[in-house]
């Protein structure tokens, strides 16, 4: 690796706010932004969220709290400020994706999907860039999901909800650009995490895979490398954009 290239990709001194990181995706970004250099600090509900965040190293740690309730999350912000001093990275990734028909679709199940999965990405939005305007530099990243660009059968809320992160970034972009600060978003496929495989299994998933032109789903690593790349200096330009990494599913 030349020394330029080390230079862009190294997060020496920065910190990342992951929500949802304990595990999956979230866990394989951390794991990788930690190699980096960076400190992270997840948000998650798990039980052992300290003891996943210690292991990372880099003076890392672990917050539980409630994502979707604003006073809890703006109280958890300024806590990790008071902590660190800083927060340069911003990856909302926490989510839920429950499974039915439209027709059958609860009201519960679609306002604890909203909740989750948009609800919390703006809060923490908001409370983690009140402190990037006011330092002019800033990283967001959102998980968002092919199901954002094309229908998916049984996601009706997965699918407004991770829509709603693409309009709700390219808004941040626009409003926030001018303040150092980048919002992009990341539309994977299928990735092969526990709730994906759960979700994916048997013949519904060995038929999913037979659309997609590469012919398989997603592997956390491929996810993480790219929320490096957008967080890192190589990729100060790239603002409002939606990376989507399916294998070409949403190409055909």
């Amino acid at each position: 690796m030349t020394t330029a290239l080390a230079k862009a990709y190294d997060l020496t001194g920065q910190v990342a706010l992951i929500t949802g990181g304990a595990q999956g995706i979230g866990l394989a970004i951390g794991t990788l932004l930690a190699e980096q250099g960076a400190r992270i600090v997840i948000v998650d509900q798990n039980p052992k969220v300290d003891e996943i965040a210690a292991a990372l190293g880099n003076g890392s740690f672990g917050m539980g709290l409630d994502v979707r309730d604003d006073t809890a999350v703006n109280a958890g912000a300024e806590a990790i400020l008071g902590k660190t001093g800083r927060i340069d990275i911003l990856v909302n990734n926490v989510g839920i994706a429950p499974v039915m028909p439209a027709a059958e679709f609860t009201v519960s199940a679609w306002d604890a999907t909203f909740a989750i999965n948009i609800r919390a990405a703006f809060l923490f939005s908001q409370a983690v860039g009140r402190h990037m305007i006011s330092r002019r530099y800033g990283r967001i990243v959102s998980l968002a999901s092919q199901a954002a660009l094309v229908a998916l059968e049984g996601h009706i809320a997965y699918t407004a909800s991770k829509a709603g992160i693409i309009g709700m970034s390219k808004v941040l972009a626009m409003e926030w650009g001018p303040h150092g600060i980048t919002s992009n978003t990341i539309s994977p496929t299928v990735v092969n995490t526990a709730m994906g495989r759960e979700v994916w299994s048997g013949a519904r998933g060995d038929a999913f895979r037979a659309k997609i032109p590469t012919g398989r789903f997603g592997e956390v690593e491929e996810i993480a490398h790219a929320v490096l790349y957008l967080v890192s200096g190589a990729a100060g330009l790239i603002n409002g954009e939606n990376l989507v990494i399916d294998g070409g599913y949403t190409i055909v």
